[in-house]
């Protein structure tokens, strides 16, 4: 399937309990490295949030959706999954949005 060639952003946020993201870092560590090797990823970052150890969320940005659609059928992806099931998230949250172009912020 060939879709629209604007870019995709996605947001992930994943509640964990206290301290669980610390479980999943290898694992995190690998999804990072081998998805910055993919065709049409542009940014792709997990984070803990700062003020509460239980969200952990990734920031991703794609050439196209396309290419997000192969991603989601790598093998680092299945592994990732089954890290996270481990850790027993308390909740997962997946945004997409197809963005036209990126702009400059007023200053």
């Amino acid at each position: 399937m060939r879709y629209a060639s604007r870019m995709i952003i996605v947001l992930v946020e994943i509640g964990l309990e206290a301290g669980s993201a610390e479980r999943a870092r290898d694992a995190i560590r690998t999804m990072e490295e081998a998805t910055h090797k993919e065709e049409g990823c542009l940014t792709y970052a997990f984070s803990v949030d700062l003020t509460d150890n239980r969200r952990m969320r990734v920031t991703e940005c794609w050439r196209s959706l396309d290419d997000v659609a192969a991603h989601m059928k790598t093998p680092h992806m299945a592994a990732f999954g089954a890290a996270i099931a481990e850790i027993k998230p308390t909740s997962v949250t997946i945004k997409a949005y197809e963005v036209a172009r990126e702009v400059q912020l007023p200053r």
